[in-house]
Parts: structure tokens; C-alpha cells; sequence
């Protein structure tokens, strides 16, 4: 499925464009068949991303990298700030801190990342997030700081 074109993001609220992701009314980010993630639920003020790391993401040391545990964790903190953002708003990721509790490998099978916003003024916000395997346990939690901005209309065609 086609990325959604710009004009058209503009037309939704965040929580409309992530709700669309989740539903399949609308396509999800390219990157998320790259990482094997995606929306899992959405609404205002968190989101949740479910992916299923496979050996595709493997570091040199035999387990899953810890970028696919970052994406996950950064993708659905970010999109949790986005359920809070008016139509014709972006954001993007200023500051993000991962601490990781356990390594994951293709026996970790399928784990979820929630993100919650913690604050969102006009020009920052901050979300949280968690990332669990199938039985709940920990792998990693993480924060982040985005910058919110309007966004530039559309370049005349």
C-alpha cells in the first residue's frame, strides 16, 4: 500500500491519521514493513505498536539489535504525541532515551510498545513507553522530547 500523500495528511487530525493506520483505512509508514511493526491501537494520547523481530534484525552477537527495540519504542511515542495534534500538525523526535531490561531474539516472538503522552504544549511535548514480550515481561522502556510544528502546505503542482 502506497505511502498517504501529503495533502491528504493535512486534511486529519493526528488520532484520525493513527486510527486510520490502525483500522487500515489509511497505509502505515514504509518503515514499518521494514521492521516488521504495526499499530496495534491508538487513542488519545497513546498508541500501541506490535511487531514480531525476526533474524533480519540480529546484531553481530546473536540477538536483536537494540535500534529494532528504539524504533518501536520511538515510533510509538511519537505517534502517541501525534493523537494530540490538530490537522495540518507534525512533529519529530528532539530527544529519545531507550534503557534496555532484556535482549530479544526470534524466540521473543511477538512484543508490544505502548507510548503515553506525559505533557504536550504547542511547541513540545513528551511521551513514555514501554516495550513487553507476549507474557508481559520488560524489555525496554524508553522517554521522549518532540519538537510540534505547523506544517508547510502543500508546493503548488
Amino acid at each position: 500500500m502506497p505511502s498517504i500523500a501529503p495533502d491528504d495528511l493535512a486534511g486529519h487530525t493526528g488520532l484520525e491519521r493513527i486510527q486510520g493506520m490502525a483500522d487500515g483505512r489509511f497505509p502505515g509508514a514504509p518503515i514499518g514493513r521494514l521492521m516488521a511493526m504495526r499499530v496495534g491501537g491508538a487513542g488519545e494520547g497513546w498508541v500501541t505498536f506490535t511487531g514480531h523481530p525476526g533474524p533480519e534484525h540480529y546484531n553481530p552477537i546473536g540477538s536483536v539489535h537494540g535500534g529494532y527495540a528504539a524504533t518501536l519504542l520511538d515510533s510509538c511515542m511519537g505517534c502517541a504525541i501525534h493523537t494530540r495534534l490538530p490537522a495540518g500538525t507534525g512533529y519529530t523526535t528532539i530527544d529519545l532515551n531507550i534503557t534496555y531490561i532484556r535482549a530479544m531474539t526470534t524466540a521473543t516472538g511477538e512484543v508490544t510498545a505502548r507510548g503515553e503522552v506525559l505533557s504536550a504544549g504547542r511547541r513540545v511535548a513528551t511521551a513514555r513507553g514501554t516495550l513487553t514480550d507476549s507474557e508481559g515481561r520488560l524489555i525496554a522502556t524508553g522517554t521522549t522530547t518532540c519538537l510540534v510544528f505547523p506544517l508547510s502546505p502543500p508546493a503548488p503542482q
